[in-house]
């Protein structure tokens, strides 16, 4: 009786197993399970229609990087966070700090640099030169269709953290109840307009009531404790004309791949299998 109990467990089991790793779809004969549409459907939270349509332009996308031999290594994806972080008028280590504050795990940015970096290879060797590059007129347009997404505060009132021990000046970002005699401690108002194009990034980043990345100045080292943004003003467009740039052509290139996949789901051998 315990045989036989134990055999309809183990049963039951590999039929369950045998369902959720059932192959549903196949792209050119490449499998999608029904695990992966599931999994897709759970992280994305989409609907099972929008979860396949999903992983089969992944998988179609997948092969083509394949079938042309397309990578990104690891000085691909430096080149092309330095190149972000200049088009944000800032110095890379800076830039690297405002990421952190928004990606506790930085890998998952450097995952989405890589796809950025493999997505612009491959524009490349389709393209080869067919897509419009982004003129001034353009950007001119953009940037004023756009206008709220390039505002930001007219003044910030902050706290400026300062003192030629780093580890001393950590310390206190840590725990801003603490004093140091290392750390002066001087609050300021901040006008946007005469700042620079980098610190106007790095205080428009920043939440209220936390510090800024720790940078240098004057032979200190600095961080800024934001108390208050006040007011709305919108940055100058040479301020943000790299960013405009990189924008309009990252939305040309989305659009581009999408009407080529559009094509190549015409002619890939796709089955449903259940």
């Amino acid at each position: 009786m315990y045989k036989f109990f134990l055999s309809l467990i183990i049963g039951s089991s590999l039929a369950y197993a045998s369902t959720v790793n059932g192959i549903a779809i196949t792209v050119n004969d490449e499998p999608i399970t029904i695990y992966d549409i599931d999994r897709t459907m759970s992280v994305n939270k989409i609907t099972k229609n929008e979860a396949v349509s999903y992983l089969i332009d992944k998988t179609l996308y997948d092969q083509v990087i394949a079938e042309n031999n397309i990578t990104a290594d690891i000085f691909d994806i430096n080149e092309y966070i330095e190149k972000l972080a200049a088009s944000n008028g800032m110095d890379i280590y800076t830039f690297k700090s405002v990421v952190k504050q928004k990606y506790p795990d930085y890998s998952i940015f450097e995952n989405e640099a890589k796809e950025a970096v493999l997505r612009q290879k491959l524009i490349q060797k389709l393209v080869k030169g067919q897509l419009a590059i982004a003129t001034e007129e353009d950007m001119q347009l953009y940037y004023e269709k756009n206008i709220n997404s390039f505002s930001t505060a007219k003044s910030y009132e902050v706290v400026q953290y300062s003192s030629k021990n780093k580890a001393a000046l950590m310390q206190v970002v840590k725990n801003p109840l603490s004093v140091s005699s290392e750390v002066q401690k001087t609050p300021i108002t901040l006008e946007t307009k005469n700042l620079q194009a980098q610190m106007q990034y790095l205080l428009n980043e920043t939440k209220i009531n936390t510090f800024t990345p720790i940078f240098t100045a004057n032979k200190q080292f600095m961080t800024l404790f934001i108390k208050n943004k006040n007011g709305l003003t919108a940055l100058s467009y040479e301020s943000v004309k790299g960013k405009i740039f990189n924008d309009i052509m990252m939305e040309r290139e989305k659009k581009y791949l999408k009407e080529y996949f559009e094509k190549q789901k015409l002619t890939a051998d796709i089955k449903i299998v259940r």
